[in-house]
């Protein structure tokens, strides 16, 4: 096959050429990431139940999730973890073949069947079905140089202005948020003081789901009315509370004499984060990071590309001191393997390009050249007649015969393509002064020169490279 190939420069060009035209054709259609898509697809049921330790956890919320789940279409195998702050995640594992859209529509199926077995306060935060996503695209951290916003500022800006747009580029599975610290008002309670007025910790939430709630109050004057009545009136009630103070106010209890008992008597009230379980920082700086995924099947590059510019547009409108850079970027690998791979290709382009041109190059007389532009090698040819004793353009003295003469032509072409690189040295038949040459493009053959006479020591055709180069 390879001598096949290499007797038809022509047809061997034709079929690199085929090739690389294929590739460039489908090259634009294929999907780009640092790894492929070898991996099953997975869906994520995640939930929870706050206040509740690992054991709660799992007995009320994972395990009637994962008896709805199992036996879902195409599931291979499922794993759960239950935590002590309350949550819970089930990580469905489906077959390779399995559309991973219709797997997190079954999922989401199978967990509606389990609400009613859920406690009111898993189905009140809710239960959220995800695909899981393949893998970071990069990541940034969100942080201020002078110190002027803490990180509970910082991570209420990005969920508000920053997370929601760029989940919206195209690609982007979702945009996490490291170092999260939502408002939340969190109530500090003491237990001496709760224990004097007979209070539990039940009964302070029982009043806090009482008194802090959303109220429809209706409308005044809505017919059917009397007559005379002329207006009709919206009624707005207190709903939901936002004040730390408000907070304060809440009572707990009334006392046989009429005494009221508030939060406040008990403990106090503040503004502050849901979670303190984690803290970030960026270069020294307190900071939040925002972390990009990408949906399955989606180009890394395109997604890296988008979300950056929108991140850039989203940073022109930045408070006073707020910065952003990104701290890892996985893509980088990705348009490091695509840049060898093209140049890779455009040298092997040049190889087939420089290889074609070359079977079209001859030796005739004392010249040897290439017709890229290669030098002429007539100073070595020289050197090889002035050697054998026939002087810088003597020519053959001998008989000449054609066979000779083409192992002359031949010898030439050896000679120039490594230089003169021989020894000399007494020998061969006669006795004569032999002088070798060696094959500048195989060095698989060798001419010796006897008595003034060149000898092919190993024929042309003995190689499949010089044959096609030699006259």
């Amino acid at each position: 096959m390879v001598d096949f190939f290499i007797r038809r420069p022509v047809f061997a060009t034709v079929c690199a050429l085929l090739i690389i035209l294929g590739g460039a054709i489908s090259i634009p259609t294929l999907p780009i990431a640092q790894f492929p898509s070898l991996a099953p697809p997975q869906v994520v049921v995640g939930s929870f139940y706050i206040g509740a330790n690992a054991q709660t956890v799992e007995s009320a919320v994972t395990i009637p999730l994962e008896q709805a789940i199992n036996g879902v279409p195409g599931m291979k195998y499922m794993t759960s973890t239950s935590g002590n702050d309350g949550s819970s995640a089930i990580i469905v594992t489906f077959d390779i073949s399995r559309d991973v859209d219709l797997a997190s529509v079954d999922v989401q199926n199978r967990v509606n069947q389990a609400l009613g077995r859920l406690p009111n306060e898993v189905k009140n935060t809710g239960i959220f079905v995800s695909k899981q996503a393949s893998g970071f695209v990069f990541g940034a951290g969100v942080y201020t140089e002078g110190g002027q916003y803490d990180s509970l500022f910082l991570s209420n800006y990005m969920d508000v202005y920053v997370r929601d747009a760029l989940k919206r580029v195209p690609g982007v599975a979702d945009a996490i948020i490291f170092g999260e610290r939502k408002y939340a008002m969190r109530l500090w309670l003491d237990p001496s003081k709760m224990a004097q007025r007979g209070l539990t910790a039940t009964n302070i939430l029982a009043a806090l789901q009482e008194q802090n709630v959303q109220v429809a109050a209706g409308e005044i004057g809505q017919p059917p009315t009397p007559s005379g009545q002329s207006y009709q009136i919206s009624v707005r009630a207190i709903g939901r509370l936002s004040e730390a103070a408000e907070f304060d106010n809440i009572i707990l209890k009334t006392g046989a004499d009429g005494t009221l008992v508030r939060v406040k008597d008990v403990g106090r009230s503040e503004l502050g984060a849901e979670s303190y379980g984690s803290r970030l920082r960026y270069n020294g700086h307190e900071a939040v990071g925002m972390a990009i995924t990408q949906l399955p099947g989606a180009n890394a590059l395109d997604v890296d590309k988008a979300a950056k510019a929108e991140f850039l547009r989203l940073s022109k409108n930045f408070p006073p001191g707020l910065k952003y850079a990104v701290a890892f970027d996985t893509t980088n690998v990705v348009s490091e393997s695509i840049r060898d791979v093209l140049i890779t290709l455009l040298q092997a382009i040049l190889a087939e390009h420089v290889y074609s041109g070359n079977h079209d190059s001859r030796l005739t007389g004392r010249d040897f050249h290439f017709h890229q532009g290669f030098r002429v090698f007539d100073q070595y040819v020289d050197a090889v007649r002035h050697h054998a004793g026939h002087g810088p353009g003597g020519g053959r003295r001998d008989r000449g015969d054609r066979k000779r003469g083409a192992a002359h032509r031949r010898g030439h072409h050896r000679a120039a393509q490594r230089g003169i690189r021989g020894h000399e040295g007494s020998g061969g038949r006669g006795g004569g002064h032999v002088a070798r040459f060696g094959c500048g493009l195989c060095a698989g053959s060798a001419l010796s020169w006897n008595d003034g006479h060149p000898v092919p020591a190993i024929r042309a055709d003995d190689c499949l490279f010089c044959r096609d180069f030699c006259v």
